[in-house]
């Protein structure tokens, strides 16, 4: 029985593992998606005025280009999103961490 109990703790622990790797993935990949989401709609609005979507975003892309330097250009922003991502990954480790500890104990 306790061997179902071990297999059981180690069961959730991937999944938890799996799951804060997935959240982790998805909150820094969003760094990534946002100036190209920004990058769309300046191409959507451009075409409003009958530009179309190559003219459009090669014009997008200089603007996008500075909203991110402006972006980039705000120090506490920056720390913020980096310590904001790496709290998540601390956390997903003192979780599974935790998992070592109750599998342990139910030994």
């Amino acid at each position: 029985m306790k061997n179902i109990n071990v297999a059981l703790v180690r069961l959730i622990q991937f999944v938890t593992f799996v799951f804060f790797t997935f959240m982790v993935i998805c909150y820094f990949s969003m760094m990534v998606m946002i100036p190209l989401a920004a990058l769309d709609l300046v191409k959507d609005i451009l075409g409003l005025f009958g530009i179309g979507s190559f003219i459009g975003v090669i014009v997008g892309l200089p603007i996008v280009g500075y909203l991110c330097k402006v972006a980039y250009d705000i120090p506490a922003l920056r720390a913020v999103i980096s310590e904001t991502g790496m709290e998540l990954v601390k956390t997903g480790k003192a979780k599974i961490d935790a998992f070592n500890d109750i599998a342990e104990s139910v030994k």
